[in-house]
């Protein structure tokens, strides 16, 4: 098969055809090489290529096969990872000048399980320096652009890892979302993004940020997603909050065609999905504008779950921004982080990085105490919707994809915003916990992606992999493709 016909495979598909030795692993990581090296210049997504330790990993794993060996459900199959993670012996800067030459020892427990799994690391992703903002570019190694549009951004902060997905660099990013870094960037970039249960994949090093943090994948298909988060899901004593729980065995009921853990395929019934089920919809969670041509791609979405059998409702809710209250911690935390820094290295920061740590240091204990009041309250808000239905509908972001160079969303008309409020529909979601996906709801008029977001009651991630995977089956997606460019836009 060519580069490009390998590229756009899934990772399920992948390694189905690896165990089969219908293609090898290096013919694998040859391929998904050649496409960074081809395209990479224009999109900016790769800050980091490993191709001889990817080639060399690819060549032990096609001996592995050879022996009659499988180490794993995704064995041979490459893997990016966003550079705020830890990856043994990687250099890994969190898109900071501060931490520039910053190579890690270990790999954090996403990248362990991967890897175990038989994922290979193909390089590392761009993310905004410390993943501070929901666009992606740094002082590092500057702007990373939309595969679908390069004047353009993909959103972010794990940016890198959709214009890589998108454009066929690898059909599995490891990502990261304190406020929306997997469901914004997917929004933009036509891809599949889910931020599982808060501790479902544990966090490991956890700063004070790991408070709203969750790490997870982005893929093109909802059956990538399963298998990835059969690997990663389950508790790791790194981390306190990280959950307990067999949730293996609950992803056997995925509508999807899957690699066990032994490297047997399971099958499971395409119809158990959302038939019957109660879902909400609401165009704005009570206190968003929304762009008008993203608001009709919505709601028409939406209105198709009934094809799958699920009753849909549009609902007013009053809920009010928890903005306020989410940027209490997701500020605070930041300064927690920087503060130390920044009489002798605060000059080095993204201006924008700096006004949140300024925001951040100005709060106080109380401060801290009223947000975890406050978050409380919200939840009680939240939790009220779940007493009647199954899921909640609403637009992933406000408006279309924006031109790079910018920290945010121009304000739509009559609104003034904080830093990052314009992700007003996705930070909500960090505060409770709840797992939430991001699909392609379709694309407008120009061409651009617009997401719709999928968000389950606490715990519900299965409910909300099979509701993704009915959509998958009502509109797909996959089949769409950017028409990529092979020369940096500034050249």
């Amino acid at each position: 098969m060519s580069p490009d016909e390998l590229g756009f495979l899934s990772a399920v598909e992948l390694a189905a055809m690896i165990r089969t030795r219908r293609v090898s692993p290096v013919e694998v990581m040859r391929a998904t090489l050649a496409r960074i090296e081809r395209f990479n210049p224009a999109l900016n997504a790769f800050v980091t290529v490993q191709a001889e330790e990817a080639l060399c990993s690819a060549a032990k794993a096609e001996e592995a096969l050879m022996r009659g060996e499988c180490w794993g459900p995704l064995h041979g199959v490459p893997l990016h990872v966003k550079d705020n993670l830890f990856v043994a012996g990687s250099r890994t800067t969190f898109g900071s000048k501060l931490m520039e030459t910053n190579v890690t020892s270990d790999d954090c427990p996403a990248v362990e399980r991967l890897r175990k799994a038989g994922m290979i690391v193909v390089g590392r992703t761009n993310s905004p320096e410390y993943g501070w903002k929901g666009v992606t570019d740094n002082r590092v190694f500057g702007i990373t652009r939309n595969p679908w549009n390069t004047k353009l951004t993909p959103g972010g902060s794990s940016g890198g890892a959709s214009a890589a997905v998108a454009a066929g660099l690898g059909p599995i990013g490891l990502g990261t979302d304190g406020g929306g870094s997997l469901r914004i960037p997917a929004s933009f970039s036509g891809v599949f993004g889910f931020k599982a249960s808060f501790g479902r994949i544990p966090n490991w090093p956890g700063s004070g940020g790991a408070i709203l943090r969750h790490i997870g994948p982005i893929t093109r298909t909802v059956a990538d997603m399963a298998v990835a988060l059969d690997v990663l899901a389950g508790p790791d004593p790194r981390d306190l909050l990280s959950l307990p729980g067999s949730w293996p065995t609950q992803l056997a009921s995925v509508p999807t065609l899957a690699a066990s853990a032994t490297g047997e395929c399971y099958s499971a019934n395409l119809d158990c999905g959302i038939r019957g089920k109660h879902i909400a919809y609401s165009p704005n969670l009570g206190y968003a504008r929304v762009d008008p041509e993203v608001a009709a791609i919505c709601q028409r979405a939406a209105e198709r779950f009934a094809e799958a059998g699920a009753f849909v409702e549009p609902v007013q809710l009053d809920w009010r921004d928890p903005y306020d209250t989410w940027s209490v911690f997701f500020f605070g935390t930041a300064a927690a982080s920087l503060e130390k820094k920044l009489p002798t290295q605060g000059e080095l920061l993204d201006p924008g990085l700096r006004r949140v740590v300024d925001l951040g240091l100005k709060l106080r204990g109380v401060d801290f105490a009223n947000a975890l009041a406050a978050r409380h309250d919200f939840w009680e808000q939240v939790r009220r919707v779940y007493e009647r239905f199954d899921l909640l509908l609403c637009p992933t972001l406000p408006v279309p994809p924006f031109a790079v160079g910018q920290d945010d969303a121009d304000p739509l008309e009559g609104e003034k915003l904080g830093p990052l409020q314009w992700t007003r529909f996705t930070y909500p979601f960090n505060l409770t916990g709840q797992p939430a996906a991001s699909v392609p709801a379709g694309w407008t008029k120009s061409g651009l992606p617009v997401g719709l977001q999928i968000v389950g009651n606490r715990y519900a991630d299965l409910l909300v992999l099979q509701a993704a995977r009915a959509w998958e089956q009502i509109q797909p997606w996959n089949h769409k493709r950017p028409t990529l460019s092979e020369k940096s836009p500034d050249a």
